[in-house]
């Protein structure tokens, strides 16, 4: 019997986070880890257009939403 190998991604959770400070910390944070990731912003449309400002910024791709979840941005880099 094959065993299937579950991917594990690095995930920042926003949640708590102030607007202000989410540009900074998710710049860090991608920058830093530069592999498959998760960025939990919740259903802020605010904060999901903050953290898309700087993937864009550094050319990541990524997508905003999953289906069940739309309170989530994978990064896919």
């Amino acid at each position: 019997m094959r065993r299937r190998r579950r991917r594990h991604s690095i995930q920042l959770d926003l949640h708590g986070v102030k607007h202000a400070d989410v540009e900074v910390k998710v710049e860090d944070f991608v920058l830093d880890h530069q592999c498959e990731m998760v960025i939990i912003t919740g259903h802020s449309e605010e904060m999901k257009r903050i953290v898309s400002m700087v993937l864009d910024r550094h050319d990541f791709s990524y997508t905003v939403g999953v289906p069940g979840n739309a309170g989530i941005i994978h990064v896919s880099r």
